[in-house]
């Protein structure tokens, strides 16, 4: 029998969760909790097909290809944000993520909803079919919280308002039974109490991973990592502090780390690292060539290479040139001697979608730090080294700047470097990133990170930072920055910065960059995203407040059906 648009049928659900498991004991249509309860490795097939529909391709109003979770989940939560840039405008659906234009009918915004809320029916089987008295389904049962929990995270930070915008705005469907009466949009609080509520079990049930060694199985430090962001995001700083210091256990942050001399490799090993605390494990037989996720980052091989840094970002990398982070990022220098000035000319006022596009010219060096070009009108223009924090100190631990230029009457960002290989047919250059590439030596493959020690740290350091506890904050900000190999902090010594706040995000943004963090922290702290830089993305500056595409649509087959609302805007 048919249910809402929610769940489609329970077959369905179970036949995706069980696709890569080859869990073959019953036919798929008449799998049900009584037939669970007969099978002793039921609930373990059951969990270990919530992971695998996670990174399967699945059919969605007759797509398929390249339509997977994970990477929709990586694109539609980075591309909003100031840390990419799009060379150019694509036919893949990710472009209306990166330029605001998402509508309801998009497939990834369908697919993220339609396989949540599959995973989330899955897990409801699981809880309501083991015996909790059973103290050998402790770690399978704390599993099924974990999913249920991350989903509905997922689902709470895509498509509604950030919890800092109030409790009471509307939020997601909350599902916490296999029953599919009563389907309705609960508040951002009934939701964001739910995960904590989900969390908090999770992690009271699970002990270390169920396959030692495999990051691709939640334990409960996973549980108590992801927990912090939750509270983070709630900005209940005391309870985020509390629960990274219970995974902690005493231990010195940096242990959890990944040392320095590896952490170049840390994301083609992410499975097996000791950094990881949950992730999405790919093996070769699930590799997605150019539907993958590092596809669109990367172009050696068959990749598109289409997405970059932002130039802001860069800017902030090259602070330090010798942080061990800039190992993620893989200019393409031409070879050509000498460096480039790289002008970003604003889009049209009158057109602000269209893209903008960069001027080069070759750089003029008066030998004395003070740079120029020559424009396309034949008149030399000087380049402005313009502050961004703080007040300048002697280098290193200077602040960091921006390049600009009045270039025929327009402020102009400037990118000065060696020479880079445009990408064809466009003025980008080509500057590749290896955050979702190189496993096992595939240049397609990886085991896309959800949570790591890297952002638990962190979390904890804006926790402290906004209780005003500077000192400790800044303790977490450096244990990441000693990993990168880059100066320390000190109270008395910000190189430049105005507060320890500014610190904190800025160190956000380097070590969590593109990996799905940066639109949620700027949308939950109403911090504005300056996108004025070059890209097939919109040149403009986002206020989260005032813009009404920050989350998505509600899939129109599902309000269609189910009878939902809408969000605003749609």
């Amino acid at each position: 029998m048919k249910t809402k648009a929610l769940y489609l049928t329970v077959a369905l659900g179970l036949m995706l969760g069980f696709s890569s498991c080859n869990l073959d004991t019953f036919p798929s249509d008449e799998l049900n909790s009584d037939l669970l309860l007969q099978d002793a490795k039921g609930a373990e097939y059951i969990m270990d097909g919530c992971y695998a529909v996670l990174k399967d391709e699945v059919d969605f109003l007759g797509y398929a290809s390249g339509n997977c979770y994970v990477r929709h989940y990586f694109q539609l939560s980075e591309f909003p944000a100031d840390n990419i840039c799009l060379s150019a405008h694509t036919t893949d659906p990710l472009y209306e993520a990166t330029a605001y234009m998402m509508t309801d009918g998009l497939k990834n915004v369908g697919t993220l909803w339609m396989v949540a809320y599959k995973v989330i029916y899955m897990t409801n089987t699981v809880i309501e079919t083991l015996d909790a008295d059973k103290p050998e389904n402790n770690q399978l049962l704390g599993e099924a919280y974990f999913m249920r929990g991350l989903m509905h995270l997922h689902m709470a930070t895509l498509y509604a308002l950030p919890y800092s915008y109030g409790r009471e705005n509307i939020g997601v469907p909350l599902r916490t039974t296999t029953s599919s009466e009563g389907i309705k949009r609960n508040s951002v609080g009934e939701v964001y109490d739910q995960i904590v509520a989900d969390l908090r079990k999770a992690a009271d049930l699970m002990g270390a991973s169920r396959v030692p060694g495999n990051a691709g199985y939640p334990c409960k430090d996973a549980a108590l990592g992801v927990l912090s962001r939750v509270y983070l995001y709630m900005e209940d700083y005391d309870k985020c502090i509390e629960t990274v210091n219970e995974a902690l256990k005493g231990a010195d942050p940096s242990t959890k780390l990944e040392p320095t001399a590896t952490f170049p490799k840390y994301f083609e090993n992410a499975k097996t690292s000791k950094e990881t605390l949950f992730c999405i494990v790919h093996e070769t037989s699930d590799d997605r060539g150019q539907s993958s996720i590092g596809s669109m980052y990367l172009k050696d091989g068959i990749g598109w290479g289409e997405i970059y840094p932002s130039d802001p970002l860069m800017y902030l990398y090259e602070r330090h040139p010798e942080d061990v982070r800039m190992s993620f990022i893989l200019p393409q220098f031409s070879g050509k001697a000498g460096k480039k000035a790289y002008v970003t000319v604003p889009a049209s006022e009158g057109d602000p979608t269209a893209p903008h596009i960069k001027y080069v010219a070759n750089l003029i060096d008066d030998g004395a730090g003070n740079y120029s070009f020559k424009g396309a009108d034949g008149n030399t223009y000087p380049i402005e080294k313009r502050m961004v924090n703080g007040e300048a100190k002697p280098d290193p631990a200077g602040p960091y700047f921006e390049y600009h230029a009045n270039y025929m009457g327009e402020d102009c960002m400037v990118r000065i470097n060696d020479d880079v290989t445009l990408r064809t047919g466009y003025t980008i250059p080509m500057i590749f990133i290896s955050k979702f590439s190189y496993q096992d030596g595939n240049p397609m493959l990886s085991s896309p990170v959800f949570c790591r020690w890297g952002e638990v740290i962190l979390n904890r350091a804006e926790a402290y930072a906004r209780s005003g506890k500077n000192a400790e904050a800044l303790d977490d900000v450096n244990a990441i920055r000693t990993r990168a190999g880059i100066p320390n902090y000190s109270v008395g010594d910000l190189q430049g910065y105005e507060n320890v706040i500014d610190v904190v995000m800025d160190e956000r943004r380097l070590e969590l960059a593109w990996e799905g963090h940066r639109h949620f922290d700027m949308c939950r702290n109403k911090l504005p995203m300056d996108r004025r830089y070059a890209g097939a993305q919109p040149y403009k500056i986002v206020d989260p407040v005032t813009e009404p595409h920050i989350i998505y649509p509600i899939p129109n087959n599902e309000w269609t059906v189910s009878g939902i609302q809408q969000n605003p805007g749609y």
